[in-house]
């Protein structure tokens, strides 16, 4: 109790320091122009909207500048009577002739109606960037890329920028997998993240916002940033849609399709799908093994060939009240079920210490998984103003089921794994914002998450006996709650927000089949700071700072065996500790007419940081393919088994620096392109018992350079077809047991308006050279290895988009006045 009320206290000091921003003195023989520009119908602030100041009947600019995302400009001049031309593409220009300029001059709400004359033009020049880049995230816009036509959502996470996903699925962000994903500002709430999005297919996404130091409005957790993925919501007026319908190779096809229908007080909004897909992949681990002189005893070639196939519903309905002008009422439900088959086969070449062939064993996985999802979302706005003083509340609950059941046929062994997985989840969120005084602006909320996990995982073997060493009952409870408050202010050029987030946790790891039971409590207190100058009005510099969290989730605390090999194995550790972050970022962000240019260097500093460490179980795999444990000394003739695992390091600390540019050169040929260079240092060890009986301490200290590229274009060729190309590649990296190499891959596309411009053909290549293999080396005191995995090979993909009553580009026009994150949204303010 004395903590809560130390946190309590601590939020009432910091909403309480600062009550008024006081606007400094103008530039020196300078006035501003300043005002707001709006849709002249549904009144939605207008962002990048241009502001031009003119001598009179000159077409030459003297200054301007463009809004920010609540529509607002300021300009400096010096006195004089001006021409001042406010555009936005698409709308009518609205001017003001001949105006009288001799101190600061408000000229109010700007109201700009669209131009039915350039509709036509819309599809062309209305079209966002495919990147969008902000001072504190980058947007990316899934609308305009056609490498993702019929793909998934990890199709659309791996063309982001400073986002990479790796052949298995998994995310990272500035080469690390510690963080946070959101779904409409909403923590995700799938059990096998990595599956999930590969199951989410893309035309269900409406863009990305990657959040690479977040404030103390959003989750503590997710030590190397955010990634909120937001849903596609209709909002056009009338009833519109998109049907898509696609095929590829291997065997994939689907059919998907969003409706809406909005009329004046009730916007209803549907989206739902159906998609087969086949997915080949391959992967080989070498090792040589050694006695305990250092001489080699022995070689296995493992060569695995793998088959993925998934089948699945997805679909969202939901429906907007406008219950008054300035209060909304949304409601939806989500829902997913998926089958699917996986056969994997392992092939074990072996070979004696003068690698000479001795023989071969197989082992075949054939398995069923199937899961089904529900989730209900509902979210409640207050707007009291149009300035941006505002109530909202979110409230979600969900239940998740995955279930995956396989057959093992490993002669002479003949095995049958069952794993299955509830689970069920409850989120509550409020958040008011309240602006203060000319630029200032206070938020504060609360959110609780309340979840509950039970997974079931058995190996049986043929005369139906449960192996208890493989086998366990995971029971995984999770209780967070939290407030928040933060304020942000604008002095001159100078934007401040300073917030703080308190979150208390308590959480429940159970193996209830002995009887393991671990609690784990804990509070925090999140500081977030952030400071940015206005050199220009096209030019920006930041510098922020935020306190960050991650706690193990998933397969990281699962103690369930990885049965996929039977010697090399992945197991999870279920007293994994939270590790914290403190990170530091300094930004710069330029635009000209054509180019748009960030750059930042940031600094990470974890405590108890995860990391995987590989080392000998003790068990050994006998030539008859059993599995024993070797007494103290006695050694038995065998594979050993080496076992994967997670384990809280130690310290690790991550310099580097990226930058991201759009560069359209003509209007035909747009490029963005992404650069990240980092050092990573860690310090920690790890130890085991050896298969004598011997006490082992592993020194894991490691320092590593790495870096990651990527560039994206897009042309259009005559007869107005349009060609993306899209490379990447990840540097070489070392790590404290061996080193990870470089991968490149290539990605086109092509796409063609038909019908009018109604429909769209698009077809796509993922990984043109079939060159995304993941390629590592492991050395060990009892073995070293070369491993490659690829978990996709080369897919083509054709596509057929067909859009009624919705031309090509249309903007969102009649969005409600909210933000599209759903209780995690909000601009820095300024």
């Amino acid at each position: 109790m004395k903590k809560i009320n130390f946190a309590v206290l601590l939020v009432l000091i910091l909403t309480s320091f600062y009550t008024y921003a006081q606007q400094g003195p103008p530039a020196k023989n300078k006035v501003k122009v300043t005002g707001k520009v709006y849709e002249k119908v549904t009144k939605q602030p207008l962002e990048y909207a241009t502001i031009s100041i003119m001598a009179p009947n000159d077409t030459k600019v003297i200054a301007g500048g463009i809004t920010n995302p609540k529509g607002e400009f300021e300009v400096a001049v010096a006195p004089g009577t001006y021409d001042i031309k406010v555009e936005f593409i698409s709308f009518k220009a609205t001017e003001f002739k001949q105006r009288n300029i001799q101190g600061d001059t408000n000229l109010g709400a700007v109201n700009l109606s669209e131009d039915a004359a350039q509709l036509n033009e819309v599809v062309v020049r209305a079209e966002k960037s495919t990147v969008e880049i902000k001072l504190d995230k980058k947007v990316y816009n899934v609308g305009q890329d056609m490498l993702v036509k019929g793909g998934t959502v990890s199709d659309v996470l791996d063309n982001v920028p400073s986002v990479t996903v790796d052949t298995e699925g998994n995310v990272s962000l500035r080469g690390s997998d510690n963080i946070r994903i959101l779904i409409d500002g909403r923590p995700s709430n799938a059990i096998n993240m990595a599956e999930a999005l590969r199951q989410l297919p893309a035309d269900a996404i409406d863009k990305v916002e990657v959040i690479t130091n977040p404030s103390a409005r959003y989750d503590a957790e997710g030590g190397s940033g955010i990634i909120n993925i937001i849903l596609k919501k209709g909002k056009n007026q009338g009833f519109n849609g998109t049907l898509i319908a696609s095929t590829g190779l291997p065997e994939t096809y689907g059919i998907s399709g969003n409706l809406n229908y909005k009329t004046e007080k009730l916007n209803y909004f549907t989206t739902a799908g159906y998609n087969y897909r086949t997915t080949e992949g391959a992967g080989k681990t070498n090792s040589e093994y050694f006695n305990t002189d250092g001489s080699t005893s022995k070689f296995i070639d493992e060569d695995r060939d793998t088959k993925r196939i998934r089948n699945g519903f997805n679909g969202r309905a939901g429906l907007e009240w406008s219950i008054t002008p300035t209060t909304f009422w949304t409601n939806a439900i989500n829902y997913q079920k998926n089958n699917g088959e996986e056969r994997d086969l392992i092939t074990y070449n072996n070979f004696d210490a003068d690698r000479i062939y001795t023989g071969t064993t197989y082992r075949l996985n054939n398995g069923d998984t199937k899961s089904e999802n529900v989730e209900f979302t509902s979210n409640l706005i207050k707007n009291f103003n149009n300035d941006g003083h505002k109530l909202t509340a979110d409230l979600s609950i969900s239940r998740n089921t995955d279930d995956n059941n396989s057959i093992i046929t490993d002669s002479p062994r003949f095995d049958t794994t069952l794993n299955d997985q509830v689970q069920k989840q409850v989120l509550l969120q409020a958040d008011y914002v309240l602006p203060l005084g000319k630029g200032g602006q206070f938020e504060a909320g609360y959110k609780g998450s309340f979840g509950d996990l039970n997974n079931k995982y058995n190996v049986t073997d043929a005369a139906g006996n449960i192996n208890t060493n493989l086998s366990n009952t995971l029971e995984y409870k999770e209780n967070i709650n939290a407030l928040y408050t933060q304020y942000g202010f604008k002095v001159n050029k100078f934007s401040y927000l300073f917030g703080l987030r308190w979150e208390d946790t308590n959480i429940e790891v159970n193996l209830l089949d002995n009887s393991n039971f671990n609690t784990k409590k804990y509070n925090n207190l999140f500081p977030s700071a952030f400071v940015s100058y206005e050199i220009s009005d096209q030019s920006n510099v930041s510098a922020s700072y935020s306190k960050r969290l991650s706690r193990p989730r998933g397969r990281f605390m699962n103690p369930a065996v990885n049965y996929a090999s039977n010697i090399n194995i992945f197991q999870g550790n279920p007293d994994l500790d939270p590790s914290l972050t403190d990170k530091y970022d300094l930004g710069y962000i330029k635009r000209w007419d054509k180019l748009t240019f960030t750059t930042s260097a940031y600094f990470e500093d974890t405590k108890d940081v995860f990391s995987f460490v590989r080392s000998p179980t003790g068990d050994v795999l006998t030539p008859e393919g059993q599995v024993v444990t070797p007494p103290p000394g006695v050694i038995i003739p065998g594979t050993p088994i080496i076992k994967s695992s997670p384990i809280n390091l130690g310290k690790e600390q991550k310099f580097g620096f990226e930058f991201t540019f759009n560069y359209t050169p003509y209007k035909w040929w747009k490029l963005n392109s992404n650069f990240n260079f980092f050092n990573l240092k860690t310090t920690g060890e790890n130890s085991y018992t050896d298969t004598q009986g011997n006490f082992v301490v592993q020194n894991l200290d490691n320092q590593a350079t790495s870096w990651f590229a990527r560039i994206n274009s897009k042309v259009t060729l005559p007869y107005k077809i349009d060609w993306q190309l899209t490379a990447m590649y990840n540097g070489e990296q070392k790590t404290a047991q061996g080193k990870n190499l470089g991968q490149f891959g290539m990605n086109t596309a092509f796409s063609k308006d038909v019908l009018k411009d109604k429909g769209t053909i698009a077809f796509n290549i993922s990984d043109i050279f079939n060159s995304r293999k993941m390629r590592s080396y492991t050395y060990l005191d009892d073995v070293t290895s070369y491993s490659e995995f690829q978990f996709r090979k080369r897919q083509f993909n054709l596509s057929f988009t067909y859009r009624f009553n919705k031309p090509k580009g249309e903007r969102d026009k009649n969005a409600p006045k909210n933000n599209d994150g759903g209780g995690e949204g909000g601009e820095f303010p300024g």
